[in-house]
């Protein structure tokens, strides 16, 4: 199967199960309220009242703390991509030192191997610290 296919196969069945788990929610919500219409006594009533206008409330009040994160949600991604970038580079010297030691060796030497390995390392930890100071670059 295609990947693309299975992702599209996925994806439906995702959002049908969403839409049924709402659906259920909400039968369920209007049965709270149904229960609830005809309160015992006066406090009750007013415990429900005071509820019903608190949600809509706290829902507000969530929508607009991360309308205030979100610029900072961005930054901080970007700060985060390049501290580890900087972490990556940090094991660059490390590795180009032990790489510049076995040099001599970079075909037929005693150190053949951990010459190989030095450059690997080398290359794969240089890779991993550029890309993510690139990827930060993009946002």
């Amino acid at each position: 199967m295609k990947p693309l296919k299975l992702g599209r196969i996925l994806g439906t069945g995702l959002r049908v199960a969403g839409r049924v788990a709402g659906q259920r929610i909400a039968a369920g919500a209007g049965k709270t309220e149904a229960a609830s219409a005809a309160p015992a006594s006066v406090a009750e009533a007013v415990a429900g009242a005071q509820t019903r206008v608190a949600e809509p409330a706290a829902r507000n009040l969530a929508r607009g703390v991360s309308g205030l994160l979100r610029p900072f949600r961005r930054v901080g991604g970007i700060v985060w991509l390049e501290v580890t970038g900087v972490f990556f580079l940090l094991f660059v010297p490390v590795f180009a030192q032990a790489l510049w030691s076995t040099r001599n060796s970079c075909a037929h030497g005693p150190g053949h191997q951990k010459f190989l390995v030095s450059a690997a390392m080398t290359a794969v930890f240089l890779y991993l610290g550029l890309s993510s100071f690139w990827r930060a670059r993009r946002r």
